[in-house]
């Protein structure tokens, strides 16, 4: 009889499946690697378990596993959507209250799981030296709130180091949240409950200002959300007319100047125009006076005052340009070699993304028609009421199919290896996916044709050096797929990221404000832009002879004037960095596995069949709320 080569793989095959079975999701995919633990949408990933299976290998094993397995059964993401802060601290305390309230829940249903997440914690709280500080602030205060709820909610003492953690912050916390907290075991199985007590908590401890809008002061759309992805179709028939009724009330936010039916609306908006022509006959010059020369148009829609030096040398240019077609051949082998190890993971992506915004495109049916599509749900009616017409059904034209989606990608030096591969896959599996869900995806890229500066900083030097020249070396904005193009004929176009010597530096804001007028010359209805970052933009050229924060500043700016004009929707990723102090719809990552839920999640939010959903994504429901 062969025996198994890894004496570790029985414990990791029954760990998988107990975990499933805790979490209660059958599907959920269970992985081991060295990499940091995550979690994503369709999977998880656990510390690596030897050969030799040391006993602290095993409990992490096990503590992370039940950690997530209890972060899964517990734990609704609407419900978190609706009413995590936005601010960076309020939402760290509000995370981590939410985590130990699935743990202490786990502890109450789950008895024996108690254990192996002690473990894990007290693993955490050795690598990060938490035994060893002696102020409260050398540990977070976020991590002392949630060792709080969890002693609380458990009645079980905390490892050493989590403890000593507790204890620094224990004054602070009882003083400030000690009344908020009686309060904590009648809400614990409630995650609504739970989160409001939580919003409380965060309030209490001086950080109300980060909690944003109150979001039971708006309607609670989450559980009508809910409610109508089950709905069967014999509800949806029922009440034709107040759906469509609905519908168009609810779209509003999407229509902009197709939203006529308020006259009062229209009347204002004719009389703005008004105004706007009156003042412009007033302004206009009298007989044969010469005209005022024009103003030279400003670099930067964002901020005039942004300066760039020469724009002559800047460089927009297509992939396959860059590189002969058998070296881009070469390039995409290679990056199907990384591709490789991961092509369960995004196989499962790609079909998963594809199931849910399919699955959101063909939820859009009208029914009790006269004709169309028979509906076999139905023919009960006819069969209990002879007199009922034969029901029909036809598909809505729905936003979905007229969208476009921009993904970005930084092509920076410090891309260089493991994060330009994630990049590049990403932007495989995006457009791949998508192009099957006639969705079309433009993929672009941006870099500089230098380090530290081109020909643009030799003439700087040349000419005398002037003071705060602005930016300073030569952009390169490459076209990887226009949105038109179909992803046959460019999938090789990715492999150039492989390109030794392409990546270089990184301007975001301009780049950032080239995607979007590219965008803004579309015809489609919905526009949405993804910004694959791994942080701050960096030109040492330009940083050496201008403010320290001059592109990061221009980076803002453009960011502000993108949200504010709402034309398209923002979202960004960073790879291995945190880019939200930039974007504020962002997350991060650090491998493929955590990028498909990442992906999954946002894409699948922002291409929500419900408006009102995607006005919640889009920040407008504080519009309508001052309204």
């Amino acid at each position: 009889m062969p025996q198994n080569d890894n004496p570790a793989d029985p414990f990791k095959k029954a760990l998988a499946e107990a975990t499933k079975t805790m979490a209660d999701d059958p599907e959920l995919g269970v992985t081991y690697s060295v990499d940091p633990p995550g979690m994503a949408k369709d999977s998880m990933r656990l510390p690596q378990v030897t050969r030799r299976m040391t006993r602290d290998e095993v409990l992490l094993a096990r503590g992370t596993a039940d950690a997530f397995a209890m972060r899964r059964r517990y734990h609704d993401e609407a419900v978190a959507a609706r009413y995590t802060p936005p601010g960076q601290m309020a939402r760290d305390l509000y995370e981590a209250m939410e985590t130990a309230r699935c743990e202490a829940m786990g502890a109450r249903h789950m008895p024996g799981s108690a254990g192996n997440i002690d473990a894990k914690i007290n693993h955490e709280a050795e690598r990060k030296g938490y035994g060893q500080i002696t102020k409260a602030t050398e540990a977070p205060l976020s991590v002392a709130a949630g060792y709080m709820i969890r002693q609380l909610a458990t009645g079980r003492d905390l490892p050493p180091g989590a403890q000593n953690v507790l204890d620094l912050w224990r004054d602070h916390l009882e003083g400030s949240a000690a009344d908020t907290l009686t309060g904590l075991q009648e809400a614990l199985g409630d995650q609504r409950s739970f989160a409001r007590l939580a919003r409380q908590v965060i309030n209490d401890l001086g950080y109300g200002d980060q909690l944003g809008d109150d979001p039971d002061m708006e309607p609670d759309e989450d559980a009508s959300e809910q409610a109508e992805e089950v709905e069967n179709e014999d509800k949806q028939g029922d009440g034709t007319e107040e759906q469509d009724s609905e519908d168009d009330v609810d779209a509003a936010p999407e229509q902009d100047q197709e939203s006529t039916d308020d006259q009062s609306e229209a009347q204002v908006s004719m009389d703005d125009m008004a105004d706007a022509e009156l003042g412009e006959e007033v302004e206009m010059p009298e007989g044969e006076a010469p005209l005022e020369p024009p103003q030279p148009q400003s670099v930067s829609d964002a901020d005039p005052n942004y300066k760039v030096y020469l724009s002559e040398f800047d460089e927009e240019i297509a992939a396959q340009d860059l590189a002969d077609p058998a070296e881009l051949e070469r390039l995409r082998a290679y990056l199907d070699q990384q591709l490789e190890p991961l092509k369960g993971a995004v196989s499962r992506l790609a079909n998963k993304l594809q199931r849910r915004l399919q699955a959101q495109q063909n939820r859009s049916w009208e029914f009790d028609l006269e004709e169309g599509i028979l509906d076999a749900g139905r023919l009960a009616r006819v069969v209990a009421n002879p007199t009922t017409p034969l029901s029909f059904k036809v598909e809505k034209d729905t936003e979905f199919r007229d969208t476009v989606v921009t993904l970005l990608l930084d092509n920076s030096g410090s891309m260089r290896g493991r994060p330009i591969s994630i990049a590049a896959i990403c932007a495989d599996v995006l457009a791949r996916t998508l192009e099957r869900c006639n969705v079309k995806v433009e993929i672009l890229g941006f870099t500089t044709r230098a380090w530290k500066g081109g020909q643009s900083r030799e003439k700087w030097l040349a000419e005398g050096r002037p003071q705060q020249p602005g930016r300073l070396n030569d952009l390169r904005h490459i076209i990887y797929k226009s949105a038109d193009a179909p992803w046959r004929r460019v999938r090789p176009n990715l492999g150039l990221m492989m390109k030794e010597g392409l990546l270089k530096e990184n301007i975001d804001g301009e780049a950032l404000e080239w995607a979007h007028r590219r965008m803004l010359g579309r015809s489609e209805a919905r526009k949405i832009l993804m910004v694959i970052s791994d942080g701050a933009p960096v030109d040492d050229s330009s940083l050496s002879v201008n403010p320290a924060n001059f592109l990061e500043k221009h980076l803002r700016d453009v960011i502000a004037m993108i949200e504010r004009r709402r034309a398209v929707e923002l979202l960004a990723i960073g790879i291995g960095h945190d880019v939200t102090r930039y974007y504020d719809r962002a997350v991060t990552i650090t491998d493929v596995e955590q990028l498909a839920g990442a992906m999954t999640e946002q894409l699948a939010a922002l291409f929500d069949s419900d408006p009102r959903a995607r006005a919640r994504i889009r920040g407008m429901a504080g519009m309508r709320r001052a309204s």
